[in-house]
């Protein structure tokens, strides 16, 4: 999944552009990522831009972690939250790890680990994982 992300130019450094933060951020691997889910799921999904966040500050066991995506329904409460990593990094028990151990404190319904080239998203009921074959629209969750 590729989408049309405003880059630009500054000072030799490639810069990208974050529609929930709206401002330039450098353009690192995991962020072209990020940027290029979130607007699959706007465009493809339906979520709003205007309820999502990125990078947002998540305390785990009195540790500062930053959860690169979530997704709030229009309550103010998280519905499905993102773990982006580069192109290059293999998801694996230990991105998985991660994204449980957000998954306690935010408290999502919804959970998906993507590289950019594979995506795997996950629904939790009751403690108990369930392997989804699409990412739910908006509008369904």
């Amino acid at each position: 999944m590729i989408y049309q992300i405003k880059t630009k130019i500054i000072d030799g450094a490639e810069y990208i552009f974050d529609y929930t933060r709206n401002k330039y951020l450098i353009n690192t691997p995991e962020e072209w990522v990020r940027q290029n889910f979130i607007i699959y799921l706007h465009a493809k999904k339906g979520y709003p831009i205007s309820l999502m966040s990125t990078e947002k500050k998540t305390i785990i066991n009195g540790i500062n972690c930053r959860s690169d995506i979530i997704c709030y329904n229009r309550d103010g409460k998280a519905i499905l939250i993102v773990e982006c990593k580069s192109q290059k990094t293999i998801i694996n028990n230990k991105t998985f790890d991660q994204l449980i151990n957000y998954q306690t404190s935010i408290k999502a319904n919804y959970m998906i680990i993507t590289n950019g080239k594979k995506t795997i998203c996950f629904t939790i009921n009751k403690k108990e994982l369930k392997l989804l074959k699409k990412i739910p629209v908006y509008k369904k969750i």
